[in-house]
């Protein structure tokens, strides 16, 4: 089995989330010790925002690619097939300013390719990267997920769970630790829950869900 540890953080050693992708990845291969993990440190390789260049080669390769796409198609290349290689991809998700971090952001725009993790068919858009089970830890410094108000804010988890279904992928599993700022208790109250979740999260098999729909 293959684990992808995906961290998008920009705040080191103080973050949270890295804090929690670290406890979630020593749990699994704890209980999964045959996991082979790769890592993918975002806020250090972050890719360029997506652009024409990186688009450029997926609509039609054209008589002389500049050297410029050549480039970003090498990027988006790697890191599609690095996620397509994962059977499992755990992703540390602070919410920043309601939603996931630009960094998180274009590391999913080089993975939504036509081809490789969805397609078009005449009857609508289907996932081709099923059959992955996707971890995410979830932070916030308020609490939203205890109110409608709260709940229509963010667009962190919405847009993780919505992304990753487009690509086919049903089993998303939420480690969350909201709260965390504010005030010592409030975080340590945040922790003990996400701890409570990453015993959830890790001790099911992979895709277990979809396993036992196959079956």
């Amino acid at each position: 089995m293959k684990l992808l540890h995906v961290d998008s953080s920009v705040l080191g050693t103080n973050s949270v989330s890295r804090q929690l992708t670290a406890e979630i990845v020593a749990e699994w291969r704890k209980n999964h010790p045959h996991t082979k993990v790769d890592y993918l440190d975002l806020a250090v390789d972050t890719p360029n925002h997506f652009s024409a260049d990186a688009l450029g080669i997926k609509v039609g390769v054209p008589a002389e690619p500049t050297e410029a796409q050549r480039r970003e198609n090498e990027v988006s290349e790697r890191l599609v097939s690095q996620f397509l290689a994962s059977d499992v991809i755990v992703i540390g998700a602070p919410l920043y300013n309601f939603t996931v971090p630009t960094q998180l952001k274009a590391w999913i725009d080089r993975l939504a390719q036509t081809g490789r993790t969805f397609k078009y068919t005449d009857k609508g858009p289907v996932g081709l990267a099923g059959g992955k089970t996707v971890i995410v830890a979830s932070t916030r410094g308020g609490m939203y997920s205890t109110s409608e108000g709260g709940q229509a804010m963010e667009h962190q988890e919405s847009y993780l769970k919505v992304i990753f279904g487009f690509f086919g992928i049903t089993d998303v599993r939420f480690v969350r630790a909201e709260g965390v700022g504010m005030g010592d208790a409030a975080k340590a109250a945040a922790f003990t829950a996400a701890r409570a979740d990453i015993a959830a999260a890790t001790g099911k098999a992979a895709n277990q869900d979809q396993a036992t729909l196959a079956a």
